[in-house]
């Protein structure tokens, strides 16, 4: 069965919500629905008033981790002077355990969990929250960590388009027994801000390159240090260096199918990540406990930057 690839002209059709700027909902079925349970969330149509509660959201940023999430929220209050920073933060998805969600004034932090799976689910429900919300130009952003590829531990990396393991800018997805291929692209006007933004703050490397989104964290990476491995030092040498030569400067396991969701809603979208280590040079992470902490803190002070600056251009 041949793979059906979407149109991108689709992708920009107008929302339901109407006009540029809205958020996308590409399923009709939705309208048919009484109540809208996010469930993952623990947040529903009826339960709360999506618009009193997010209706001014404008900037959308999600990691893997509930408390490196926590962590930018607070971080957030005290970079937009709306509170100390070192006060505790309400989590909006206390009644359940699958995602952590903190709000600042326009600011949105969410935590994915780890891998393609866990940050479909997530988006699903941030892009149905945003709609329900009628929110609009709402940029997300994922900030996170992922292995460098030919870059020194500690740069910063941003994605202009994710690639899958065999270096295609595409992700697949099976749906009714069908293979549906969607754009991965991201933004470059946004990447390039963000760029800017970096070398306005001058504290540490940053690039923009394709990112290399793998279904796991051992094989799929080509680590020797997984409970099985298939292969030998040298294929898996030749396999990252002909990573480097396409173009990747990191990998990770979430931003195919966040950029893919992000385009066909017609959300301005990026990843920013940190490189824990050069995977050229070994599999595991050696650095200190306070050299990773500093390195994680990295994106987040980058897109902190650009929130400030956006805020302040308004």
């Amino acid at each position: 069965m041949a793979p059906v690839t979407e149109n991108k002209d689709r992708q920009h059709e107008p929302s339901q919500s109407g006009g540029e700027g809205h958020i996308h909902i590409s399923n009709p079925h939705l309208e048919k629905i009484k109540e809208d349970i996010l469930y993952h969330f623990d947040l529903g149509t009826y339960t709360h008033d999506f618009t009193a509660l997010f209706g001014d959201v404008k900037f959308v940023c999600v990691g893997g981790s509930p408390w490196r999430m926590k962590a930018f929220a607070q971080y957030i209050t005290g970079e937009l002077k709306l509170g100390d920073p070192k006060d505790d933060i309400a989590n909006i998805c206390a009644g359940t355990d699958r995602y952590a969600m903190y709000k600042v004034g326009p600011v949105l932090a969410i935590s994915h969990g780890m891998g393609i799976p866990s940050i479909s689910i997530m988006l699903h429900e941030l892009i149905k929250l945003l709609y329900h919300s009628k929110c609009t130009d709402v940029t997300v952003i994922r900030i996170g960590t992922s292995g460098g590829i030919g870059i020194d531990p500690g740069s910063v990396v941003i994605t202009n388009q994710s690639v899958n393991s065999c270096f295609k800018p595409q992700f697949e997805q099976i749906i009714l027994g069908k293979t549906v291929i969607r754009c991965t692209e991201l933004e470059s006007e946004l990447a390039q801000e963000l760029l800017q933004c970096s070398q306005e703050i001058n504290e540490f490397n940053t690039v923009i390159g394709s990112t290399m989104c793998t279904l796991d964290f051992y094989e799929g990476q080509a680590r020797l240090d997984g409970a099985i491995c298939s292969y030998t030092e040298e294929e898996k040498m030749q396999y990252l260096n002909a990573a480097y030569e396409a173009g990747i400067r990191n990998i990770e396991m979430e931003s195919s199918v966040f950029a893919a969701m992000c385009k066909i809603s017609g959300l301005r979208a990026a990843v920013v990540c940190v490189t824990l280590l050069n995977r050229l040079d070994g599999d595991q992470i050696s650095s200190s406990h306070e050299v990773l902490l500093e390195y994680q803190q990295r994106p987040q002070k980058l897109v902190g930057y650009f929130i400030k600056k956006r805020i302040s251009q308004v």
